[in-house]
């Protein structure tokens, strides 16, 4: 199996370019990052729970997470500045085109009802996010050891300039868009 990285030099940029008549290579879009992020309610009451996503995440990834913290206190949410909130991952060259090739032939397929990601789901600057309900499809989660379900965001940055030439990038990249 080709590598997305190489797979992206060899075959996407060439069909970008001409699909999008660029003047210069520099102008075809890429895949700038991937930032997942988990965030965690429940960490306020629970602090073991910043301890469990950590670890998914790490093994989801391969990287080490970083630890968010609250920027500013909510009452009504009974939460403090600089209180632990979330965890999340940036991920960047090799990691980043190793993991959306597993999210896009692994780990999607294997949703209960899957018929795709959605379309719309971009910002309007070439930037994608989708949200996941568990972190169960990724098969280095194992089942037995999970101690809560937990959701994530997923948001793949681009340096494309709009949507259209970012929609391209990630189909010809192998994202599962429904077609609705």
């Amino acid at each position: 199996m080709a590598r997305l990285k190489d797979k992206y030099i060899s075959e996407i940029a060439p069909a970008l370019m001409t699909k999008f008549s660029y003047k210069s290579p520099m102008q075809i879009p890429k895949l700038d990052k991937i930032v997942i992020n988990i965030g965690l309610g429940e960490a306020k009451d629970n602090p073991k729970a910043i301890d469990s996503a950590l670890k998914d995440l790490e093994d989801i990834t391969g990287q080490k997470p970083i630890v968010t913290k609250a920027r500013n206190s909510v009452a009504n949410f009974k939460l403090r500045e600089g209180m632990n909130i979330g965890v999340k991952v940036t991920l960047r060259a090799e990691k980043m085109y190793e993991f959306l090739d597993r999210l896009f032939n692994v780990a999607l397929p294997r949703v209960r009802d899957f018929r795709g990601i959605n379309p719309n789901s971009f910002d309007g600057r070439g930037n994608y996010s989708m949200g996941l309900k568990e972190q169960l499809i990724f098969p280095e989660i194992e089942y037995d050891k999970i101690d809560k379900i937990r959701g994530m965001d997923i948001i793949m940055v681009t340096t494309a300039k709009t949507d259209e030439e970012a929609r391209e990038l990630l189909t010809l990249m192998g994202a599962p868009f429904s077609r609705n």
